[in-house]
């Protein structure tokens, strides 16, 4: 009996295997979906991706969702994994489960390779798809500004994967903590270097800080983990640049309440096993923490457009290509300016509005409106949690700070959760870690890589 093939019927793969031939009742014909029909393909299933295939939910579309992972990732709380604070499945779900109500979408878990805009095709590791309409929401990766070879010692935080590999270094830095008899030694174990003062290096700093304080202290008999010394490392002259520079000092302020070491103006020069050098002064930690850039993902140079120094694609002010009204480069792949001549910020709610403006497009020229719709901006706001009772919000000029703020960013971050379940599970981890404590997502796994970063005195 043959298998009925669930791809999109443009869709060519590498190696073709032969078919059975043999009809079945189970088997649609392709009449069911002619070729009539436009065929919008959208590469990446972050917040833009999704959003523009939910708005084109009751088009007449077919929808082909790529991403080369088989999740979509709420990334406001990576970091919280990272951390201890949350197990992978709280702030993940698998893309074909959020999409399985929406008949017109079909999901291909595949890598885009590069882009034909001039035959509208797109290449995948495992073969060609024929599109009328390309969403390209492909990310945001790692910048080190060029130095590449820092990742191997301070690794960033994008991806799940990412997200173990930091959990896996930080729970292990104190292990071999435990370890070490020579004080200096145990010392570098227990010094943690985050490098950027975005949200991101401020969350991890407070997380990792409070790690240390409160969570781990009567679990150890031989270290200390309350001598861990956190630095968070920025070259600008504040925390936060996005935010106001009153909401920037108190969350300095938190932190260094927490313990955190704070050094702005501090630019990191070199990255290896013995730990960094802040400017000319060296400083020995055996676990560093990138958190001090991002690049636009490779593809966008592959589309044939302008792109700036980060990679972002320079687009249209409905966000399509200039030479391909076609094809939309939405969330952190383009470069957009407010009215106001600041860039739209990488956040999840500018790449949702993207993402929702882009299938607004299509669906207006699928009506005979070829009229450019441009894409307006609007700032939902911007929050920051420090730790415990401690955040920072800001809605225009609406600024709090402290216990009224980190109710705020609770509240926002739960119901923006995928699912009724994650938003369940989530509550009852943070309700527990609050009155306990304790962080219950500390299992380690995967091989330990400190092997590849030891010291010079080091056995």
């Amino acid at each position: 009996m043959a298998v009925p093939d669930t791809r999109p019927s443009d869709f060519v793969p590498s190696n073709p295997l032969p078919l059975d031939p043999t009809p079945t009742d189970s088997i649609k014909p392709d009449s069911v979906r002619p070729e009539s029909i436009k065929h919008v393909v959208i590469l990446g299933g972050g917040f833009g991706g999704l959003a523009a295939a939910s708005q084109l939910a009751n088009a007449n579309v077919r929808i082909t969702v790529i991403d080369r992972r088989n999740h979509h990732v709420f990334q406001p709380l990576l970091y919280q994994v990272a951390t201890a604070g949350l197990s992978s499945p709280s702030i993940a779900a698998p893309l074909r489960q959020i999409l399985r109500k929406q008949s017109n979408a079909t999901v291909l878990l595949d890598e885009a390779l590069d882009v034909d805009c001039s035959q509208r095709r797109v290449k995948l590791a495992n073969g060609t798809l024929d599109y009328d309409f390309l969403i390209v929401a492909t990310g945001a990766t790692h910048a080190y500004f060029g130095h590449d070879d820092w990742a191997r010692y301070a690794p960033g935080l994008k991806t799940m994967d990412d997200a173990f590999t930091i959990r896996r270094r930080v729970l292990l830095a104190f292990e071999h903590a435990e370890r070490e008899d020579d004080p200096a030694r145990r010392q570098a174990w227990l010094n943690f270097v985050i490098v950027g003062g975005g949200a991101t290096g401020v969350e991890l700093a407070g997380a990792l800080a409070e790690i240390a304080r409160h969570t781990l202290p009567r679990e150890f008999r031989r270290c200390d983990p309350r001598q861990a010394n956190v630095l968070l490392a920025e070259a600008g002259p504040r925390l936060l640049p996005g935010f106001d520079p009153s909401l920037s000092a108190k969350a300095q302020h938190q932190l260094e309440r927490l313990g955190v070491q704070v050094r702005t103006g501090t630019a990191v020069t070199a990255i290896d096993e013995t730990g960094v050098m802040l400017g000319e002064q060296p400083l020995i930690a055996r676990t560093v923490l990138w958190a001090a850039g991002v690049a636009a993902s490779p593809l966008g140079r592959l589309l044939g457009a302008p792109v700036d120094r980060a990679g972002r694609v320079q687009v249209n002010a409905d966000l399509s290509l200039p030479e391909h009204p076609e094809v939309f480069v939405i969330g952190d792949l383009a470069n957009v300016t407010q009215d106001n001549g600041k860039p739209v910020p990488g956040v999840a709610p500018a790449a949702k509005q993207m993402g929702r403006h882009a299938a607004l497009c299509i669906d207006a020229r699928l009506g005979g409106d070829n009229r450019p719709q441009a894409f307006r901006y609007r700032d939902d706001g911007a929050l920051a949690t420090i730790g415990r009772m401690a955040a920072v919000a800001q809605f225009g000029r609406v600024k709090i700070s402290g216990v009224v703020a980190w109710w705020v960013w609770l509240v926002a971050h739960v119901y923006f959760l995928i699912g009724f379940r994650n938003r369940l599970v989530v509550l009852l981890d943070w309700a527990w870690a609050y009155w306990t404590y304790q962080r219950h997502a500390r299992i380690v796994t995967g091989s330990d890589d400190a092997k590849n970063r030891r010291l010079p005195n080091d056995p």
